[in-house]
């Protein structure tokens, strides 16, 4: 399961986020969105598997982001172009 977690993340464009339950759902069960967010805590290469564009279903950033925080999180979203509020992120402009 870790594996298809890590290559769906791979797939959302520049500027796009995706939700837990989203991935939950691509592997076939909405309610596994907790097991996503503990693959996606022990990513071992944020470079590859870009796990700061995982967002929750409200669009909140992650206040356990693994690779340094909040504010990390926030920054690489920013460079995407994606508008950060209040640490939150318009999921209907933003979201696939």
């Amino acid at each position: 399961m870790k594996e298809k977690v890590y290559e769906f993340l791979k797939t959302i464009p520049k500027g796009k986020v995706v939700t837990y339950g989203q991935i939950a759902e691509f592997l076939g069960n909405k309610k596994l969105s907790r097991v996503v967010g503990n693959i996606l805590h022990n990513n071992p290469n944020e470079d590859k598997y870009p796990c700061y564009k995982v967002v929750d279903r409200n669009g909140n950033l992650s206040a356990k982001f693994a690779f340094g925080g909040i504010e990390i999180q926030k920054e690489k979203l920013q460079k995407d172009g994606i508008i950060v509020n209040n640490y939150k992120i318009d999921l209907y402009k933003y979201g696939i």
